[in-house]
């Protein structure tokens, strides 16, 4: 199970010489699909403009199942998303919109950032209640398969 968050379509400017999509743009397809979340969270790009806060990646873990090329449509999906006082975790996958494989996986590990002090913080209440209240809405969705992040959030 899955929770559909985007579509998008691989562009000629992001084939390599291999005829395919270059590594860079899965990340960018994959952070364009998170930024969804983030913006329901109140933590994305509108937080950090007014409010001087959002989060920053620090680990991720990327498969790269099977090739895409230039014209080619996907579907980013959430597999999973967890959080502490500091974190979330998520993993996302990217599918094939019309065959229907999986091109790619993301695993990440973000933390939450005061901009301003360029410091880590915690959550603020109403921010923690957006997530947690997504989490909880949305868990029997989720198929988390192997993750490798997630015991980050358990020390």
């Amino acid at each position: 199970m899955s929770i559909f968050l985007k579509s998008g379509r691989v562009k000629s400017e992001w084939a390599d010489y291999n005829g395919h999509m270059n590594l860079a743009f899965y990340i960018h397809l994959f952070d364009t699909a998170w930024e969804t979340l983030l913006e329901k969270f109140n933590i994305g790009e509108e937080s950090a403009i007014k409010q001087k806060r959002t989060t920053f990646a620090v680990e991720s873990h990327t498969t790269y199942d099977k090739e895409l090329k230039v014209g080619d449509e996907v579907d980013m999906n959430l597999l999973f998303i967890d959080h502490d006082k500091k974190r979330i975790v998520y993993k996302l996958e990217m599918k094939h919109k019309l065959e229907q494989y999986l091109a790619s996986t993301t695993e990440v590990c973000s933390l939450y950032v005061d901009l301003a002090a360029r410091k880590v913080i915690e959550f603020e209440d109403d921010k923690k209640k957006l997530i947690e209240k997504f989490i909880d809405a949305n868990k029997n969705n989720f198929n988390s398969g192997k993750l490798t992040l997630i015991d980050k959030l358990k020390k």
